[in-house]
């Protein structure tokens, strides 16, 4: 800190103290995974609380540190804060979005303020460590139906992906390298998929009493190995890498892509590795991933891993039944548009690309008017509902094929197909997600602002901005 003289410490320490609760906002809101734009809005709006001026107030927001600055011509105050978290808490970044603009409408003291910001950072975790590795293990069943399995393999697939999470939150827990344990739980949840595909052989339903072989066998034993280990599959940071591009965060986007293709590559390489040992690897190259399922079917499925990855994000409860509906209609619309009667299905047949993109824009449009219903941030109930649209396969699919390259015919164009094909899906659907949203600012952010300037008015009438002058003379 400079500029400060023991004259004033009182003014001083109260200064040090509001900057220390605009970093700590901003702070909780970079280990929840909020996007750096939300990141910045919210600061703004808890600096306006503070009685910190816009015009004198710097803030420089780094994936791992936050700086804040205020100065004028002869003064100058300085902290940073370092931000190493980066879990999953929707919980905590709705609750910030509020408390920003109730401590300016009900005039917070910093003690309510500091009291309530705490609340959050230790707020509660709505779901055990065993529900969310269920709830994630479904999830996985749910995206297996997506590729066209039947309701057996969903099963078998989602206790591959539970008992793989299972270890990886184990692991966790222990303090093991995040990227080691991304590995080891894929290698297990694909070595149990594997096991599972004997229960659908004759060889073990000739030992078995008859009614049980028919309710274990699968017409379908192979696709769990698609999906048994997608709950590893990055979501959010991977839309908040495209969000951030798109809103010109280069170099945050850029950490969070980096992140991203390290836990990719992680699990690519525990899956690469359960191959070789049961050396079974068709589904790699030669597994279809079309589905033939009914509607009814994908609208099921869609609400069980929306919900499955919400569990994951510590989403409030109350906002579950809305996630559901939103993944049934992100899905199924991406549905009808990609598929067609080329490959033997219901829809416009357009493409994958162009249908994940009318999926994720046609839930984002609806939810910029599902978030005043609800009282929660766009990021919290949109995000969860086209998760499972995310093509983790595809992005598993071509590193593989580098991984597992021996040749260079064909190998190089199997890899390359699956990579930039999951690439261009996943920034469409990030697309879809973030432009609406931003054209919706064009009438929605006049009026917050307007909101925002009004409120901040009456607080300068009533003396809470800070005077930097006033600091060193009191």
């Amino acid at each position: 800190m400079e500029g400060n003289t023991t004259e004033n410490s009182t003014s001083t320490k109260e200064l040090t103290r509001k900057l220390d609760l605009l970093l700590r906002t901003g702070e909780i809101l970079m280990d929840s995974s909020a996007d750096t734009s939300r990141v910045k809005r919210n600061m703004e709006r808890t600096a306006a609380f503070l009685g910190l001026p816009k015009e004198n107030l710097h803030v420089e927001m780094d994936y791992y540190m936050l700086q804040v600055n205020l100065s004028d011509e002869t003064h100058s105050y300085s902290k940073m804060r370092r931000c190493d978290k980066h879990a999953i808490n929707f919980y905590a970044i709705q609750e910030i979005s509020k408390l920003s603009w109730r401590a300016i409408k009900e005039d917070y003291s910093l003690d309510k303020y500091s009291e309530e910001l705490e609340k959050i950072a230790h707020g509660p975790h709505y779901y055990s460590e065993w529900m969310i590795a269920i709830c994630a293990g479904f999830a996985c069943g749910g995206f297996c139906v997506q590729f066209g399995c039947d309701w057996t393999a969903f099963f078998y697939a989602s206790l591959a992906a539970i008992l793989g999470n299972r270890l990886r939150m184990w692991l966790n827990k222990k303090g093991s390298n995040s990227y080691f344990n991304i590995g080891v739980a894929a290698f297990v949840s694909t070595l149990i998929a594997w096991l599972t595909t004997f229960l659908s052989t004759p060889a073990v339903a000739a030992h078995l009493p008859e009614w049980l072989a028919t309710v274990l066998h699968s017409d379908t034993p192979y696709h769990p190995f698609m999906a048994c280990a997608l709950y590893i599959v990055p979501g959010v940071p991977l839309i908040n890498f495209v969000n951030d591009m798109l809103d010109n965060h280069i170099e945050n986007g850029l950490i969070r892509a980096t992140n991203t293709m390290l836990m990719v590559m992680a699990m690519s390489f525990g899956i690469a590795l359960a191959i070789k040992v049961c050396g079974q690897d068709n589904f790699v190259k030669d597994l279809s991933m079309i589905p033939h399922n009914s509607f009814i079917s994908y609208a099921i499925a869609a609400a069980i891993s929306g919900m499955g990855f919400a569990t994951i994000y510590n989403t409030p409860k109350r906002l579950m039944p809305w996630i559901a509906c939103g993944a049934i209609i992100a899905v199924c619309s991406r549905n009808f548009v990609n598929l067609g009667p080329a490959n033997n299905n219901i829809g416009l047949g357009q493409g994958l690309m162009i249908g994940s993109l009318v999926g994720s824009a046609l839930i984002s449009v609806i939810n910029i008017k599902m978030v005043h219903k609800l009282h929660t941030p766009h990021q919290v109930i949109t995000i969860p509902a086209v998760i499972p649209m995310i093509p983790g396969v595809l992005m598993y699919r071509g590193l593989y094929g580098l991984i597992d390259m021996q040749g260079i015919v064909g190998e190089v164009t199997f890899a390359t197909h699956n990579a930039i094909n999951g690439s261009l899906v996943i920034i469409v659907i990030a697309m879809g997600v973030a432009i609406p949203n931003i054209f919706a600012r064009k009438w929605i952010a006049p009026n917050r602002k307007r909101k925002l300037h009004q409120l901040i008015e009456e607080r300068k009438a009533k003396g809470k901005f800070v005077d930097l002058c006033e600091c060193e003379t009191k």
